[in-house]
């Protein structure tokens, strides 16, 4: 049963995601937390290993998701499941693009579609920053509780590479590599030295 479900939520995904990986995460987020299959730390850690690793991101977060809820098999299906429907169109359009590329409604739902995968991606980047920068088990009511509730290691991560990138255009996967490296001092070198 737990095989059925994945194939079917890993397919809607597919299916109705359009603009690339990143325009998924709030549908994963949304199916994947709802059905407790993982939790949001969890999934925010599967983000940044699937971003880090090679290959499509839409099909390593749909891997890791089906391999830590139902094993092999579930990465199996969820990998058949998130590719599958992009599959099926390509072939589709492929077929039909020629006669359909000057069609005037085929360009306007293509037009209609562009602002979205923005919107999309922008509320994946808001999900993220949130789960990672903020803690919520601290109280927020005030503005001294706000501050309290930022986790300012991250948030030190964050601007540092926000800084690197922006000043020196740093490759995205040195960016990857200096943010595990800050990562290792800030949670591990660091808090052994002050014990």
């Amino acid at each position: 049963m737990i095989f059925l479900e994945l194939f079917i939520t890993f397919f809607k995904i597919g299916l109705f995601t359009i603009g690339g990986g990143y325009a998924m995460i709030p549908l994963i987020q949304q199916e994947v937390v709802a059905n407790q299959w993982l939790t949001i730390t969890q999934l925010t850690d599967f983000i940044g290993v699937a971003e880090s690793t090679p290959g499509p991101f839409a099909v390593n977060i749909a891997t890791f998701v089906g391999m830590e809820t139902a094993g092999l098999l579930g990465a199996f299906v969820t990998t058949l499941a998130v590719i599958l429907p992009s599959f099926i169109i390509i072939l589709i359009i492929a077929k039909a693009f020629v006669n359909f590329q000057s069609n005037k409604w085929v360009q306007g739902a293509l037009f209609g579609m562009r602002p979205v995968v923005i919107g999309l991606i922008a509320s994946a980047v808001f999900i993220l920053m949130d789960n990672v920068l903020i803690n919520h088990g601290a109280s927020i009511a005030d503005f001294e509780g706000f501050l309290q509730a930022l986790k300012y290691k991250e948030i030190i991560i964050f601007g540092i590479c926000c800084f690197i990138y922006f000043r020196f255009k740093l490759h995205p996967i040195k960016l990857i590599f200096l943010a595990g490296g800050l990562g290792m001092v800030f949670f591990g070198v660091l808090p052994l030295m002050f014990r």
